[in-house]
């Protein structure tokens, strides 16, 4: 009598545990279709394995506990977010969990952007409030953490791939890391004018938002640095724009007039802060300005510029560009 029942015993032991596999590789197809589950941070894997069977990833919700508790992957659980597509398992979708496979999302700021287009790409990006970042930007507490004056001109421009679920504050730090990372090796022992290195990254904000070409901007540096030796007011136009959050229009005489800190047509000196973030070329421009005695230089319409000593010769220059441009329609 016993023998037919550990038999019985054997067969449904058998029977089970092919079950299981079954269930454990059996794949759920989930087309074309893309499911995404977000892991909190501290959520358990209750939670998640709750998400992910009612999102229809897979069907066995005992399947994705037990393999996760026995294997440990339940206490080792990488928050962000989890795209799932296509044929998916429980021992795909463990062995997923278990490497942190979590989405990664590819980010690029451009030399010379403004800290509210740095927000305005983070929040199409990576769906976060781009008020953070405005915000962060006036944050004491978090620009002693970082350990500067603003974060303006120090959010590097570079391609950036931030796990999604990446807080706003990190993001920030990774971008002043890789200004760090960049510009600790370049700096000389002397800055030119006396300069701090805050205004050398100021200078170079500017010099970024005018020059279109690499090989310019030590010539447009050297303008500028010329002008500050002589106390004279650096007349930027990209400093009017910044001061007036940005224009949808060519600058007109009332906008040169306009009363901002950032006018530098107004004041002299350079304004309260970067006007952006430069790249490294902008920031090597300032501190290796060519050799020059010019004053002056305006865009011929190529994305080069003519450069002048005098004002007279400036104002003559400029006709003579603006002549050009009216018989090429530009």
């Amino acid at each position: 009598m016993i023998k037919p029942i550990l038999i019985a015993v054997f067969l449904l032991a058998v029977v089970l545990t092919v079950y299981a596999y079954v269930a454990y590789v059996a794949p759920t197809n989930l087309g074309a279709r893309v499911v995404s589950i977000m892991i909190e941070p501290g959520e358990n894997f209750e939670q998640v394995a709750g998400k992910i069977v009612d999102s229809g990833v897979v069907r066995s919700g005992f399947m994705l506990r037990y393999p996760a508790q026995w294997r440990g992957i339940d206490r080792r659980l990488t928050p962000g977010r989890y795209d799932f597509s296509g044929e998916n398992s429980c021992r795909s979708v463990l062995a997923k969990l278990e490497r942190g496979d979590v989405v990664t999302i590819r980010v690029t700021i451009y030399e010379g952007a403004p800290i509210w287009k740095v927000a305005s790409i983070l929040a199409q990006r990576m769906a976060i409030d781009s008020a953070a970042v405005i915000s962060l930007n006036r944050d004491a507490v978090f620009l002693a953490e970082v350990g500067l004056p603003c974060l303006e001109g120090y959010l590097f421009p570079e391609t950036y791939f931030f796990r999604w679920g990446t807080s706003t504050p990190d993001m920030l730090k990774a971008m002043v890391a890789m200004y760090h990372t960049k510009t600790d090796s370049i700096w000389p022992s002397s800055l030119p004018n006396d300069l701090s290195r805050h205004e050398v990254v100021n200078l170079a904000s500017i010099v970024e938002a005018e020059a279109l070409l690499n090989d310019e901007k030590p010539l447009i540096a050297s303008v500028y640095l010329n002008r500050i030796s002589l106390k004279m007011k650096l007349d930027a136009d990209p400093t009017v724009i910044y001061g007036m959050g940005g224009l949808t229009h060519p600058l007109t005489k009332s906008d040169l007039d306009s009363e901002s800190p950032y006018n530098t047509y107004r004041r002299r000196g350079l304004p309260p802060t970067p006007i952006g973030s430069p790249g490294l070329e902008a920031i090597r421009a300032v501190l290796h300005p060519a050799e020059s005695d010019y004053f002056f230089f305006v865009a011929d319409g190529t994305g080069k510029h003519r450069f002048s000593r005098t004002n007279d010769e400036h104002n003559r220059v400029r006709r003579e560009v603006h002549r050009m441009l009216r018989k090429t329609g530009s």
